[in-house]
This record gives structure tokens, C-alpha cells and sequence, in this order.
């Protein structure tokens, strides 16, 4: 029986970069197209290392994706997103906050916002690695039919996560796979592609909110890819405790170092604090559509300090840090989702702290 083609999707126009004022931050950005040459991998981790050690964020270029692939994917999660709600939003391929699963869609509308009656303006679909252990969690049968471009993507994407893990490994003096065996695609993990696009609200309602679109927070895995782009909104919280916007960068990844990593290097790799606020005026009606990659640890991976020898020399780990009690890649991700999405509002967290076993962090701090 031949197989049936997908149907053909509207193309996703990039939309252009602002002409406002910004106060953007310095980003780092890594060729990783060098990666392979004599030295190479050495080369860019020292590149690499103030980037990380200080704001947690950096850029990634020459990954081999082209731009058409990268579209591509736009395209889908545009197309996606154009669903009536009641197809989109059927109740079988949602997330289920209650358990901690962010597998799959996110409706927008549903929750207020920092005490106010402002709507959450999020939309999202997060899509699991395509192993046979996932084969029960929500994938919508609309992006089924392009499930091998996914798919393709979706692979693609660690295996450029694992040249940056090799990166941290070398920075850390560890054996070069040790970050990348943590992660590995055809073992479990919480690991997912997702599309997301954030509402334009009008600006009397953003003020309610301090036009935050997205409030501060660190990342619950790993390590956090998104696809640059032009709309302008995304800040990090810099060592100093300024906001500063993160600029696009043409063809390139966006990198931040989250909760899980920071753990296994003793806080030496910053997950940083970042937020998004409403885009500047000349951008503030655009539908904001984002692709990303969220590196997970593998779901029974303990994190904890790992035995770097840079670690050990700066003092950063504790000399009882082997014998506490094990925390899995799995429990972390699963009771960090739940905490942060298991509400019906998405109250400001500043100054409050989440806790699995040993492992702590705070949101923002007060």
C-alpha cells in the first residue's frame, strides 16, 4: 500500500528583527562546525567557559541543521497552532500537570497570571523522543503525518546537544562522554521538541502584569536549545542582577545551561534566571512562535556533583555529597513540572525555593 504524503503546509514568514533601542547583552557564540578539526572540541570549550561559568547562556552556529529544515519546523507548529482548539485541546493529547507530564499540548487562556485575572498567554506542544517507552504519551495525530520530519529533528537535535555536553565534560576535566552518557536518545528520559507561541495581549492588560509574558524561572533539565529569533522579549538575569535582552543571532541556537546541570557541577554551570516580557512596540502584535529542544537527564541518572577534578580544587563539593540520598533524572523533572504548572495561577515565585531531596533551587532571588 503506498504511503499517503503530508498535506502541504503555509510557509512561516520570519518576522523582522525590531528597530527599537534595546539593552541587549553580550552572548557568546560557538562554531561548532570546528568541532571536528585537530584541537577543535578543546579549542571551543575554553571559548565556551566564561559564557557558561558566568551567565549560563551562549549561542551555537554551524550545527548542520540548514535554515529550510529549521523552517520546516516552524511551519508545522505554526500549522499546528491554527487547529480549532477543540481539535488541538482534545483531552487525550494534553499535558497532565497532576502527574508532573509536560508531554504533550498546553492550551492558552486557562490560567491567570500573578494573582491578577490576566490570562496566561502561552500555547505550547511538547513532543517526546521517539522510542518505543513513549509510545503511549501524546503525540496528535495531525503532526503523525509528519512524524518523519519530526522524528529526523527531534534526533538531530541531542546529537548537537551532545557535542556541547562534550564541551561542559572538557571544561570540568572529565572523560569527554560523560555528560552526553547521561543523555542518550533511546534511553528514557523527559527529554522533548517543542513549539510554543505566545498571545499578543493589548498593553493595558500587560501592565497588570508588569508585561511579563512569561515569568523568571530557571529550566527544569539540562539544557535548554531554542531556535533564534527575531521577536525581541526574552532577558537573563544577569550576575549583577540587571535584565538584559538577549539578542537573535542569525542561524543560530540559543543555549542556556538549566537546573539538572547545575547540580552536577556544583553550581560551577549557571542556570540562569530568565524571563519574557511583552515585545518592544514595533513587534508587540506578533503571534511569537518558538522551536526548542529540552535536554532531560536520563530518567534513572542520579544526579549529583560529578567527580570533576576542577570541582574538587575549587572546593565546590561537599566531602559527603557521594553518600546522599540518590535523586533521579525522572523524579526531579516530574515534581519541578508539577510544582510549576500544577496551579491555576502562574503567581510570581521571587524568593521561593523548590527542593527534591539535596537538590535546591530558587526561582528568582528576592
Amino acid at each position: 500500500m503506498p504511503s499517503i504524503a503530508p498535506a502541504p503546509l503555509p510557509k512561516w514568514e520570519r518576522p523582522g528583527k525590531t528597530n527599537e533601542e534595546l539593552d541587549w547583552t553580550e552572548i557568546k557564540v560557538i562554531d561548532l562546525s570546528r568541532f571536528d578539526e585537530p584541537g577543535g572540541k578543546q579549542k571551543l570549550a575554553e571559548d565556551l567557559r566564561d559564557a557558561v561559568h558566568q551567565t549560563g547562556f551562549f549561542s551555537i552556529v554551524g550545527t548542520g541543521l540548514t535554515q529550510e529544515e529549521v523552517d520546516r519546523q516552524y511551519d508545522i507548529g505554526q500549522a499546528y497552532f491554527n487547529l480549532p482548539l477543540e481539535e488541538k485541546g482534545d483531552s487525550k493529547y494534553r499535558c497532565d500537570f497532576t502527574k508532573g507530564n509536560y508531554f504533550g499540548y498546553r492550551a492558552a487562556n486557562e490560567k491567570t497570571v500573578m494573582g491578577t485575572e490576566v490570562l496566561d498567554n502561552v500555547e505550547s506542544v511538547n513532543i517526546p523522543k521517539f522510542i518505543p517507552q513513549n509510545v503511549n504519551e501524546p503525540f496528535h495525530p495531525f503532526l503523525q503525518q509528519y512524524r518523519a520530519e519530526i522524528e529526523d529533528f527531534s534526533r538531530r537535535s541531542l546529537e548537537i546537544a551532545a557535542k556541547v555536553f562534550t564541551l561542559f565534560s572538557i571544561i570540568l576535566g572529565l572523560p569527554e562522554d560523560y555528560f552526553s552518557k547521561q543523555h542518550l536518545y533511546n534511553e528514557p528520559s523527559e527529554d522533548h521538541l517543542r513549539y510554543m507561541i505566545y498571545r499578543p495581549r493589548s498593553e493595558e492588560v500587560d501592565a497588570k502584569v508588569q508585561n511579563t509574558w512569561s515569568r523568571a524561572h530557571t529550566d527544569f533539565g539540562s539544557l535548554t536549545l531554542l531556535w533564534s529569533q527575531n521577536v525581541a522579549g526574552l532577558q537573563l538575569k544577569t550576575p549583577a542582577g540587571e535584565w538584559k535582552y538577549v539578542p537573535p543571532v542569525d542561524n543560530g541556537i540559543i543555549c542556556n545551561v538549566s537546573d539538572t546541570l547545575d547540580f552536577w557541577s556544583a553550581g560551577y554551570l549557571k542556570s540562569t534566571i530568565h524571563r519574557v516580557l511583552r515585545p518592544p512596540p514595533d513587534q508587540a502584535h506578533i503571534h511569537r512562535l518558538g522551536l526548542f529542544y529540552f535536554v532531560r537527564p536520563g530518567n534513572e541518572v542520579d544526579i549529583k556533583p560529578a567527580p570533576s577534578p576542577l570541582l574538587k580544587r575549587l572546593g565546590l563539593v561537599r566531602g559527603d555529597a557521594e553518600n546522599a540520598r540518590p535523586v533521579r533524572g525522572l523524579e526531579y523533572v516530574r515534581e519541578r513540572v508539577k510544582n510549576y504548572h500544577d496551579r491555576t495561577d502562574y503567581a510570581d515565585m521571587k524568593g521561593k525555593k523548590f527542593k527534591v531531596g539535596n537538590l535546591e533551587i530558587e526561582d528568582e532571588v528576592a
